[in-house]
């Protein structure tokens, strides 16, 4: 179908006329990007987000250079944070955020609703979203849900990796080596998924094992959202999501976030990256480098070759379109939480790349519109 549409724009529009006739269409469109780790990547480490941060993929300046009008800021922790120091945590990361805000009223401002958002909008400011990644900062406690909602949480991911005692991740249910005394939600965890119905809180599935997945769209009454995750059948990696689970998203009314994260991207790049860390690192710099640590051991030419091209991302967009419709699927792009993201999409800066790139694949203007932003707005707007 985008193939065949494809032709026939490009018989139309001069290659050459893409930049300007993207650039145009971006300024017009409105942005959100639903997971950004840079509170705990730079905020926290006491970096300036209102300067450009060297090093990192987000600040104010390039959130305004990409054209982003909503930003969904994460606030996360490990499992190390257990109770007692969790939500006290997550309550300091907002507190940071809560700062910048009030420090920069002329750029920035919180947002909780789409009113919200269409007034950042035509103020031209930053609307500033709240998500919080991780269902072990609630600490088991409902009360905390409320807290968290009344400061501007609009979405909680139900775990992160670590599961809950009332919900199991993608990484635990997919680890042989450990015996679960149960997958999915339970009563609790049902409970939750209701009470941030209730609450008007979105129910985020990125991170969540596959019967927690399932359970949670039982329960929810609300669309929910799946802040920054990807397609399986291209990638098969346990974060990403089955033919089945994407499915069930458009039955619910849901929207999916594709993620720019090159291993959630392109199937080969966790091994193409092991191959080139163990060939060209001396073994003396091996020893107890594991997982995403061996990327920064490479050189930047490396890196580079690493990264996966822009079209991989639209290939993961245009199969949840091809499979269950224009209407379900956004932009998540997990930048500051990633160690490499697709080329030409470098930071927060970027977006117009995406643009230009759908438009080349054959998306028209209405439909871009919904891929950039609309779809995740219609979803916060019904809760």
């Amino acid at each position: 179908m985008q193939n065949i549409y494809c032709l026939l724009f490009f018989l139309v529009i001069p290659f050459s006329g893409y930049s300007q006739k993207a650039d145009s269409l971006h300024k017009a469109s409105l942005v959100i990007d639903a997971h950004n780790d840079v509170l705990i990547s730079s905020i926290m480490e006491g970096k300036d987000i209102t300067k450009e941060v060297a090093g990192g993929h987000t600040d104010i300046p390039r959130l305004f250079k990409g054209g982003v009008n909503g930003q969904f800021f994460s606030v996360w922790c490990g499992p190390e944070y257990g109770n007692g120091k969790a939500f006290a945590y997550a309550n300091r990361q907002i507190d940071s955020l809560m700062s910048i805000i009030h420090h920069n009223p002329n750029e920035i401002i919180l947002a909780t609703s789409k009113a919200d958002i269409q007034k950042a909008t035509n103020q031209h400011k930053i609307a500033a979203l709240i998500g919080v990644e991780g269902g072990h900062m609630i600490e088991d406690n409902l009360n905390n849900i409320d807290s968290l909602y009344k400061r501007g949480v609009r979405y909680l991911t139900l775990t992160w990796n670590n599961s809950t005692s009332w919900a199991t991740s993608a990484s635990d249910e997919n680890n042989p080596e450990l015996k679960l005394k149960h997958k999915g939600l339970n009563d609790f965890g049902k409970e939750v998924v209701r009470h941030m119905n209730k609450l008007g809180m979105m129910v985020d599935l990125s991170h969540v094992g596959r019967q927690t997945f399932f359970d949670a769209i039982e329960t929810s009454s609300k669309p929910i959202i799946v802040s920054h995750s990807n397609v399986y059948t291209i990638t098969p990696v346990s974060r990403n999501l089955k033919d089945d689970q994407i499915k069930a998203v458009a039955k619910n009314g849901g929207v999916i976030c594709i993620n720019f994260y090159s291993a959630f991207l392109d199937a080969d790049f966790s091994k193409k990256r092991d191959q080139l860390f163990f060939s060209t690192v001396p073994e003396n710099k091996q020893k107890g480098v594991k997982g995403d640590d061996r990327f920064y051991k490479l050189s930047a030419k490396a890196q580079e070759q690493l990264r996966p091209p822009l079209s991989k991302v639209i290939d993961h967009i245009d199969y949840i379109v091809n499979l269950i419709g224009i209407d379900y699927v956004g932009v998540g792009g997990d930048f500051d939480g990633v160690e490499s993201t697709a080329k030409e999409l470098d930071d927060v800066s970027s977006y117009p790349n995406l643009t230009k790139a759908l438009l080349e694949r054959g998306y028209n203007e209405n439909d871009i519109q919904k891929i950039l932003g609309a779809n995740v707005l219609r979803v916060l707007e019904a809760q």
